[in-house]
């Protein structure tokens, strides 16, 4: 494929996948003055999306899709093929219970682009989503009779400031296609950026490795703070001071040296057991990423029994923020709400008090291991 754009105003783009990454992306492109057009299954998602009454706990996305004047949303893969010749997935990629990647949804995709596609489309497609490394370079070989480019550019966002970090990235990692498809990308971003972050080009591969790779040393730095943290504690000494001056030292850094809750949400514990498995699948024992797990439930562990060292049975116990960071309505992972889970199953009462969001997340897997109150109130 031939890729290659001059950046005049008003480019097409089409973003296949509009859940939140993907509407905050193209929400983002929009901004910048490209007429974007949003691919996903959901009628009644489409439909509110272009009746603009889709609302977000994202900040920022609901004021954004409101002022939006050149993004429309439709079912239609069809249409998205006829809108533009770039496209960017963002479609979900959960866990398998062996550890890897789901890539069914993005199969589909590449299912729908094949039947609605004829021979030399000279389309290039930009995968965003996280994946197995070596996946894309079997798409590019599924799509290369059609006259597909696949390149990989996958984000660094965290949930909560999600178009925030779209514009603000510190690493712009592109897995190009080609050179000519890499410098596309390029051109595209430095329309949308409001920062100037190191750009690594390289091949498919290279960028599926380093995307889950970075995460997982973030897993480990934050695993080791708080074994140091545990360790501290149970010497009667302050973690937050030690960890301040060990990370005093610039070839360590305070970012993400912290004492707290072990790591969770979507994304860190499943890139970290996903890495261990890539690299078994290499004949490489991962032993690192295998360890910064064991850390984590340790933590846990030591949390669950240092609360109930310090805090007597028959005293109602109350918790609240139960996602797995401030500024989302995510409990996947949370390791405080799986502090709550491990003392209420050690007889403590337990309170969930919350947003409603959450406190319905978890009611549906917990049901009445907790009292709910969205009030004062706790259980007596």
């Amino acid at each position: 494929m031939k890729c290659g754009v001059s950046l005049v105003k008003e480019i097409n783009i089409t973003v296949i996948g509009i859940g939140k990454l993907g509407l905050c992306f193209s929400l983002i492109l929009e901004k910048y003055g490209f007429n974007v057009l949003g691919v996903d299954i959901d009628d009644n998602y489409v439909n509110s999306l272009n009746n603009k009454k889709f609302r977000s706990y994202e900040p920022d996305v609901d004021t954004q899709l409101s002022q939006s004047n050149n993004f429309f949303a439709s079912t239609d893969m069809k249409s998205g093929l006829i809108h533009s010749d770039i496209l960017f997935i963002f479609v979900a990629t959960p866990s398998l219970l062996s550890g890897k990647y789901d890539h069914s949804q993005i199969n589909g995709v590449i299912d729908q682009l094949i039947s609605n596609s004829t021979r030399n489309e000279s389309k290039h497609i930009i995968i965003g989503c996280t994946t197995m490394p070596g996946y894309c370079d079997k798409v590019q070989e599924r799509l290369q009779p059609y006259g597909y480019t696949v390149s990989y550019n996958p984000e660094f966002i965290a949930q909560g400031s999600v178009m925030r970090d779209l514009v603000n990235p510190d690493i712009l990692l592109i897995g190009e296609g080609s050179k000519t498809c890499g410098e596309e990308i390029e051109k595209i971003y430095s329309t949308i950026l409001n920062s100037k972050p190191s750009i690594h080009r390289m091949s498919r591969k290279e960028a599926e490795i380093v995307k889950i790779a970075l995460n997982c040393f973030l897993t480990t730095k934050i695993a080791y703070a708080n074994m140091v943290g545990d360790i501290a504690r149970s010497a009667g000494c302050n973690p937050d001071v030690i960890l301040e001056a060990v990370g005093s030292d610039s070839r360590i850094g305070n970012k993400n040296l912290k004492y707290g809750y072990g790591y969770g949400g979507p994304c860190f514990p499943r890139d970290n057991r996903a890495f261990a498995i890539f690299a078994d699948d290499v004949k490489i024992d991962a032993i690192i990423s295998k360890a910064s797990d064991s850390a984590n439930k340790l933590h846990l562990q030591y949390q669950i029994e240092e609360f109930i060292e310090n805090n007597n049975m028959s005293k109602p116990i109350v918790f609240s923020d139960l996602a797995f960071k401030p500024g989302t309505t995510i409990i996947e992972e949370s390791q405080k709400l799986a502090l709550a889970v491990g003392l209420a199953k050690k007889g403590y009462r337990i309170t969930i008090q919350d947003e409603k969001e959450i406190m319905n997340q978890i009611k549906l897997i917990y049901s009445n291991l907790f009292c709910y109150s969205l009030k004062k109130e706790i259980c007596l």
